[in-house]
């Protein structure tokens, strides 16, 4: 269960710079666009608008990973943390599914406070490297417990 615990932290990972690409790709292609003569405006941006541009589909692609897919895999990360047996495996799972609400927050209210946008690109930022240190953590096994001769478990001396 370690592997799956590691591999699902990749993902996770791997799913932010997903959305890193999306959300340039789907802004790059908006602003080629409008240098060619389109016009943003209430009518082109509704979700009526027929308007299509290179790089629209990375729109929908940050919004559906964003609100579907890294939450799904980040609540498997946290039952997997939970099966592990890894140092630290529940603490770093914890971190990338608080860091993945705020971070989901921060995406649905920036639409009503762009400056919210700032602490939205720093913030995932913040999950990619919780997610990187989860799979790190995930490298190292439980120590074993020490036993004695008879085999019970040694008592720890405490100082």
């Amino acid at each position: 269960m370690r592997m799956v615990y590691r591999v699902l932290a990749f993902v996770v990972a791997g799913l932010v710079v997903v959305q890193a690409a999306a959300i340039a790709f789907a802004v790059f292609g908006l602003v080629h666009w409008i240098d060619g003569g389109g016009t943003l405006d209430a009518s082109t941006a509704g979700p009526d608008s027929n308007v299509s541009f290179p790089g629209v589909a990375g729109f929908m692609i940050h919004g559906m990973f964003g609100t579907m897919v890294i939450p799904i895999v980040v609540i498997l990360l946290l039952v997997s943390s939970f099966f592990a047996k890894t140092p630290g495996a529940v603490k770093w799972a914890l971190i990338v599914f608080g860091t993945t609400v705020v971070q989901i927050a921060l995406g649905i209210f920036a639409h009503g406070l762009p400056h919210l946008g700032i602490l939205h690109g720093a913030v995932a930022l913040v999950l990619f490297g919780a997610a990187i240190m989860a799979a790190m953590q995930a490298k190292k096994p439980a120590a074993p417990a020490e036993t004695t001769a008879t085999g019970a478990a040694a008592p720890v001396a405490t100082v």
